[in-house]
């Protein structure tokens, strides 16, 4: 992965080291976050069926993001960008990463659960190619709101629709 964007930035693999960085984002970010434990997990236990990346600033992970392969799907597990990065594009160079990932894996498609009150990330997928699939009723564990589901179903016409936007790995 080897693309940079206008602030330096690039997409690459989660490596162990990057845990702490990743964890004190998912905090952060999440009202209910994974465990370390989980990613140590992801990175050395599941890693047959799983792709996580960073995005990398200077050698510090300011963001994240992961997925399960399964079967001919790409299921997106989490994005996430460190507060003070926020709104420069981070989160787009995420999700390019991915579905780049999900295509050289040859998946068919990809989804992903996003609340239904997070308009900025249900902006960012949509202009990703992602399109309203489903409705998952009172999935979040916090405050029981529900969950839309997006699918992204023509992974190559995403990318050829994404330009220059993200990093190419």
């Amino acid at each position: 992965m080897n693309g940079r964007d206008r602030a330096g930035w690039f997409v690459r693999p989660m490596t162990l080291e990057d845990i702490d960085a990743v964890f004190a984002i998912e905090r952060e970010t999440f009202a209910t976050p994974w465990s370390y434990g989980s990613f140590v997990r992801e990175l050395t236990q599941n890693a047959s069926t799983a792709r996580y990346m960073v995005l990398d600033q200077d050698g510090e992970a300011v963001g994240y993001a992961g997925m399960w392969l399964v079967i001919d799907e790409g299921h997106v597990t989490n994005i996430a960008v460190r507060g003070d990065c926020r709104g420069m594009g981070g989160g787009a160079m995420l999700v390019r990463a991915l579905i780049e990932e999900a295509v050289r894996n040859g998946l068919v498609y990809m989804t992903l659960e996003v609340r239904k009150s997070n308009a900025a990330a249900r902006g960012l997928y949509q202009k990703m190619g992602f399109i309203d699939a489903g409705l998952r009723k009172r999935y979040y564990e916090d405050n029981r709101e529900d969950a839309l589901v997006m699918a992204c179903e023509d992974l190559p016409k995403a990318l050829g629709g994404l330009g220059d936007n993200a990093a190419t790995m």
